[in-house]
């Protein structure tokens, strides 16, 4: 039995050693990683900032190494997406009055949108202002707003989280406009020290995407001792007046860039999986949001997200050259470091139908301080647990789960934008145990340069995430939420499941 048992062992070690030599993952070279990242995250770029000449530089490398290695161009013949932006230089003068009670710009009303209104009309409480149909909602069945001013409370009805806020304000004004208001004014809920985080960033020359002239204004107010939640919860009708300045707005030239691998089974060939990475950073000086000196003022970004868009390059040649079984498409995103622009128009403009792709491995990060691991916000939520387990494992590296929960860092990188329509999307990072000062030494910081960077572990941390790729496009059983999941309900809509 002992002989039997020892033979056992050793048939069971030949075979994993063949799966572990036979890897394509194991083809990729460090050098190559390497070259990738000091271009990319060299002085030259200028930190990569959407809309200046750094990051198209950046986006035509990546783009030039997609044709070298046949990957198919998702645009009608492109690798770039055009994502239409704009940056807004807000508005200096606004008012806001309720009940005589005035807000104004800068204090307690925070006017985003708006040409040059001086409207006195009657305000309508609408929930969160919020049309849904597939959920069955509709904030503005039976209310008539034409011509009227929209008040809401901030975010949706299951989450009013500041990252629900940002991102529902396209949405809230595109529904305002479809039901005739001219203004939509939410209530905002956060706490004080948050009003005036959000005041200052949005006080600011700012980049969003591009929306139609003519839309409904779109704004905040604080509530302070006004009355307005206890006028809004009574269903008082109110007569209000608004009074806005212009902003000035400049178009911006933005490309997400797109491309295909088909996969190798025709059984599961138009299912994908999408591999994502921001390649974008903050730019240089005063832009940056960082300290600098005179003798370093370039925000080079190695890894917030050179390391990103190296893994999907990584991805890139691996498996162009020997694809999973389903297709797989590779996405780098423009503008997430101001507000994951990029994603979300991909993600409301997607060139293959979102209801084919089955999953979204994003690859992000702020930095690294555990160079056994990898960091993979979401994984015990997206039902691909035990093939980022074994991705991994197969080059050495322990997983560690979401290293800070407080953080919200789920909601902060490019996979939500895909989360929210309905697809599992964790964010694949390098390794991270908590934020400490190894982090914040070179997170957004002008020390994170290529020369700063463990090639070792970037080469294991590429192959981990290729590998890891593989195993979910591979996949028997497709991967989906974790019941209970916020995003459980988007997803079973998106795949038309029970």
């Amino acid at each position: 039995m002992k002989k039997i048992a020892l033979l056992c062992l050793c048939i069971s070690f030949l075979a994993n050693a063949y799966t572990q030599t036979d890897l394509p993952e194991l083809n990729l070279l460090k050098s190559e990683l390497e070259a990738h990242m000091r271009f990319l995250a060299s002085d030259e770029l200028q930190g990569r900032r959407t809309g200046e000449a750094g990051i198209e530089i950046a986006a035509r490398y990546i783009a030039s190494q997609w044709q070298a290695l046949g990957v198919q161009a998702a645009n009608d013949g492109s690798y770039m997406q055009a994502v239409d932006l704009q940056e807004v230089n807000p508005m200096e003068e606004a008012t806001f009055t309720w009940n005589k009670t005035d807000f104004t710009q800068g204090n307690n009303l925070m006017m985003l949108t708006g040409d040059d209104l001086n409207v006195d009309t009657k305000a309508v409480f609408a929930n969160h202002g919020w049309v849904d149909k597939a959920a069955g909602i509709n904030d503005y069945d039976g209310l008539d707003v034409e011509g009227k001013i929209v008040v809401t409370l901030s975010g949706k009805a299951d989450d009013n989280s500041p990252m629900a806020t940002f991102t529902s304000i396209r949405a809230k004004r595109d529904f305002a406009k479809e039901h005739g208001a001219i203004a939509v004014i939410e209530v905002f809920k956060m706490n004080p020290s948050f009003w005036k985080r959000a005041v200052g960033y949005f006080s600011k020359s700012r980049l969003e995407i591009a929306t139609p002239e003519g839309g409904a204004a779109y704004g905040w107010v604080l509530p302070s001792d006004s009355g307005i939640a206890k006028d809004l919860k009574a269903g008082k009708k109110k007569k209000v007046s608004l009074k806005t300045g212009k902003a000035q707005i400049t178009k911006i030239p933005a490309d997400n860039i797109v491309g295909i691998i088909e996969g190798s089974d025709p059984a599961l060939k138009e299912e994908y999986v999408l591999l994502s990475a921001h390649y974008d950073h903050v730019g240089t000086g005063k832009k940056g949001g960082g300290a600098f000196t005179a003798q370093d003022s370039i925000f080079n970004g190695a890894r917030d997200n050179a390391i990103g868009t190296v893994a999907l390059l990584a991805a890139s040649k691996v498996f162009s050259q020997t694809p999973p079984k389903r297709s797989v498409i590779l996405l780098a995103c423009t503008a997430e470091e101001v507000g994951l622009l990029g994603s979300r128009y991909y993600a409301d403009n997607p060139l293959v139908p979102l209801k084919q792709t089955i999953f979204n491995l994003n690859c992000d990060g702020g930095g690294y301080n555990d160079t056994g691991a990898v960091a993979v916000i979401g994984l015990d939520r997206v039902g691909a647990k035990q093939e980022i387990l074994d991705g991994a494992a197969a080059f050495d590296l322990k997983v560690i789960g979401d290293p800070a929960p407080e953080q919200g860092l789920f909601d902060r990188s490019d996979n939500v934008s895909f989360a929210s329509k309905g697809i599992p999307a964790p964010n694949f990072a390098p390794g991270m145990s908590d934020f400490n000062e190894e982090i914040m030494k070179y997170y957004h910081q002008v020390a994170d340069n290529p020369d700063t960077i463990d090639y070792d572990y970037l080469h294991k941390f590429c192959q981990a995430y290729v590998h890891t790729a593989r195993l979910i496009a591979n996949k028997d059983k497709l991967p989906f939420w974790a019941t209970g999941d916020k995003y459980e309900a988007a997803g079973k809509a998106l795949y038309n499941k029970e």
